[in-house]
């Protein structure tokens, strides 16, 4: 007659093989040993292939790079911009109106207040 002390260490045992078979098959098929052995020709002086443009995609992907980052940048200063102006309000004065103040505040007499209100009128 088993106990159930028996099914606890047979429990015990079925999850440290897991997690061993885990860890060695991760060890084992997750490290491609064979490549290491393999020869590589950029070892010799040209440098790694990606360090250029010397692929097909290398201008390409530089361009695209620039383009990304390009957009990026300019939707931000463009977003910031757009925040800021969400804050003030829409100047409406018409050119007359600022005359008339400024005629009101006493900045300029009724001759020069005038002769601008010709200018202005066409």
């Amino acid at each position: 007659m088993k106990s159930q002390h028996d099914g606890e260490l047979t429990y015990v045992k079925l999850i440290r093989h897991k997690i061993m078979y885990s860890i060695l098959s991760l060890l084992g098929a997750g490290i491609p040993v064979t490549a290491w052995a393999q020869e590589r020709p950029y070892d010799y002086g040209w440098g790694h292939p990606m360090w250029g443009a010397w692929g097909p995609w290398g201008i390409g992907m530089m361009l695209m790079m620039l383009v990304f980052w390009g957009l990026v940048i300019v939707g931000l200063v463009l977003g910031i911009r757009w925040l800021i102006a969400q804050g003030k309000d829409p100047r409406t004065d018409s050119p007359l109106d600022i005359l008339k103040r400024r005629y009101a505040r006493g900045e300029i007499d009724k001759d020069e207040f005038e002769a601008k209100k010709r200018d202005l009128l066409g």
